[in-house]
């Protein structure tokens, strides 16, 4: 895996734990998960409120701060969203998609997870969890989306509901912590 950060949010000392480290066993626990048996590349990047802000607002037209913005490199069919249990053969059709593997080092280009560091830490907070726990979250969470996962409706968002927690209770990574 090929795991790129982008760190335009100054992180002196704001998280007590490998925040790379976190990322890649979150990343890699969302593929075993969901049968994604490929090397993939991801990009993260750590920003601040008025950038995420304005990447919301350019994206989406939502003129406000969000906590985790995902940006898929793959189309998957919608069936996706609402398809609780994968096998490796669902993701087959990604071999014929040229433009999601990087040539040179034939990884599967996932896609971009932004990340807004005053939100991680105001939610944390506000969920009386670790700031440990936020973090994995909305990178599991957005990774489910680069995954073809959605919750636009209440069968999705408790299909994504269910695969979140049970990421980061196979690694335990709880809300009392």
């Amino acid at each position: 895996m090929t795991l790129y950060f982008v760190e335009q949010f100054k992180l002196d000392n704001i998280f007590d734990f490998d925040y790379k480290e976190v990322a890649r066993t979150v990343i890699n626990k969302t593929l075993i998960q969901e049968h994604f048996n490929y090397d993939v590349e991801v990009s993260i990047t750590l920003l601040g409120e008025n950038d995420i802000k304005d990447i919301n607002r350019e994206y989406r037209d939502i003129d406000k701060k969000t906590d985790v913005l995902s940006f898929p490199m793959i189309e998957y069919d919608s069936s996706y969203s609402t398809c609780s249990d994968r096998t490796e053969e669902m993701y087959e059709f990604i071999e014929d998609s040229i433009d999601a593997i990087n040539p040179d080092t034939d990884e599967i280009i996932l896609g971009d997870i932004v990340l807004c560091v005053p939100v991680i830490l105001e939610q944390a907070k506000e969920y009386n969890h670790s700031i440990l726990r936020e973090y994995a979250f909305l990178i599991a969470h957005s990774m489910l989306h680069l995954l073809g996962y959605d919750h636009m409706n209440e069968k999705e968002r408790l299909i994504m509901e269910k695969k979140q927690n049970l990421i980061l209770e196979s690694l335990n990574i709880t809300r009392d912590l």
